[in-house]
């Protein structure tokens, strides 16, 4: 054997133990003294001491505000959501007696005021044009190496439509605006295709596949695409709707949104990064966390007796605190914000959906459930960790709840969210390119030591 050629292991143990061992040394080599991040005043997280966000841009496109300034005083406030300066309440009230508003929300976000009915339609026929996946694409792209994680499924078809595109690198806004109005139209298809071929190549179920139809919302052609007989209820579509707004953004610093900043101010193109973006969002401590909720709420159920008994749902909701039950890390999730302290008005707005929902379908003990847990869980986490801030449900509360209610299975869950943040996605990056000419680069503060080379022979 030559000196330099590769050594290939073919022993399955003998590799497991090299991996082990290779993991030992990862795990002794990459340990920063937590002391040192104080020494330092690093923040973590991009936030300060006080858990508030470190300023890195400015934006237009929403404002989320928590706090009411009185004397020089942050003052806890019921929370408020502005999209291009409009309240996210009066945006959903807006809606009284006309169905469908996720449309309009891609609208506002996008070019900064609401549009008229002549821009509107001229705005729906121009989504649907662009809605179109090629059957060569369908087949070649969605349908093969089907994906469990539906998310990760997404991000290969958005970066397999760079191939398909004739200008991909060009990130002048007009050609980035038509990139993003053609994945907002695309990925709810490209995720719906992605999970059908899932159950089929997966699971062994029957393939339908069903084009989406002109004329219907959104939120009407997910249902009807992924329904097998393509029913819903006008009332189903609507939360649906009202769910895609209410992700649809949430400023700047999200961390997916955030990505979706630094990964622009490199110059990449567009599909690379909502691909980043969809890859930050899949993450359980961002986009994930509904599923969290869900699956924390099967627990419960299965081992509470008497939904309707206080003392039991809060004895267990103790329980889980104390990494006694559930998942064993202390959390409930769906539980507290980083940015708001009464409440959210997305939980708010959606758990007024979510009833008239539970309503319709013979689920209100269920949604009882969700609000004495609600209830009970902000007033034992504050006692639990000793806290004097306010821990309020976010959105994530009942969003699970609400996509279960509608039949969307818990594949679903996150890539949803990832189509209604498209929008917010798209607006930012435009933002970006067309304000800002740096590239995003935050220090890092090497606490290592220098060290001498030594020679192979030579080293331990």
């Amino acid at each position: 054997m030559a000196e330099n050629e590769m050594v290939y292991i073919e022993d399955v143990d003998e590799l497991k133990r090299d991996m082990e061992k290779l993991e030992d040394e990862l795990m002794k080599n990459h340990r920063i003294d937590p002391n040192l991040y104080i020494e330092y005043d690093v923040k973590r997280g991009l936030r300060d001491s006080a858990g508030k966000g470190v300023l890195t841009g400015l934006t237009e496109i929403s404002d989320v505000c928590a706090y009411n300034l009185i004397n020089g005083r942050s003052i806890p406030a019921d929370g408020e959501l502005y999209y291009q300066g409009i309240n996210v309440y009066d945006l959903i009230d807006g809606l009284k007696g006309r169905r469908f508003g996720f449309e309009e929300t891609i609208y506002l976000l996008l070019f900064g005021k609401l549009p008229n009915q002549k821009e509107l339609d001229m705005f729906l026929n121009t989504m649907f044009a662009l809605q179109e996946l090629n059957g060569r694409f369908v087949r070649d792209v969605v349908m093969k190496a089907s994906n469990a994680n539906i998310m990760n499924a997404m991000q290969r078809c958005i970066l397999t439509l760079y191939t398909y595109d004739s200008n991909p690198e060009d990130i002048a806004p007009g050609n980035v605006l038509r990139q993003s109005l053609e994945m907002i139209a695309k990925l709810p298809i490209i995720a719906v295709y992605s999970y059908h071929s899932y159950r089929h190549f997966r699971k062994d179920e029957t393939l339908f596949i069903r084009n989406p139809k002109k004329g219907l919302s959104l939120a009407e052609n997910i249902l009807l695409m992924l329904r097998p007989d393509s029913q819903y209820t006008e009332l189903e579509a609507k939360v649906l709707d009202i769910a895609l707004i209410l992700h649809a953004e949430h400023g700047g610093g999200n961390n997916s949104t955030f990505t979706t900043h630094v990964v622009t101010s490199s110059g990449t193109d567009t599909y690379s990064s909502t691909a980043a973006s969809i890859g930050s969002l899949k993450g359980p401590r961002h986009g994930g966390a509904n599923l969290k909720v869900q699956n924390m709420f099967e627990d419960i159920k299965a081992h509470i007796e008497d939904w309707t008994n206080e003392e039991e749902v809060a004895a267990y909701l103790q329980r889980i605190l104390d990494k006694k039950a559930f998942d064993h890390s202390g959390l409930i999730y769906g539980m507290g914000h980083a940015v708001y302290t009464l409440s959210d008005p997305r939980e708010v707005i959606l758990k007024r959906f979510a009833k008239a929902l539970a309503e319709e379908k013979g689920l209100t003990e269920e949604f009882a459930l969700y609000e004495l847990v609600e209830r009970l869980a902000g007033e034992l986490i504050m006692k639990h960790r000793k806290l004097f801030k306010n821990v309020c449900a976010n959105v994530d509360f009942y969003s699970g709840f609400v996509y279960t209610m509608l039949g969307i299975p818990k594949e679903l869950f996150t890539p949803i969210f990832a189509i209604a943040r498209m929008p917010g996605w798209s607006a930012h990056r435009l933002e970006e390119l067309m304000n800002t000419s740096k590239i995003i680069r935050p220090a890092y503060k090497y606490v290592g030591r220098h060290t001498d080379f030594q020679a192979i022979d030579e080293r331990p």
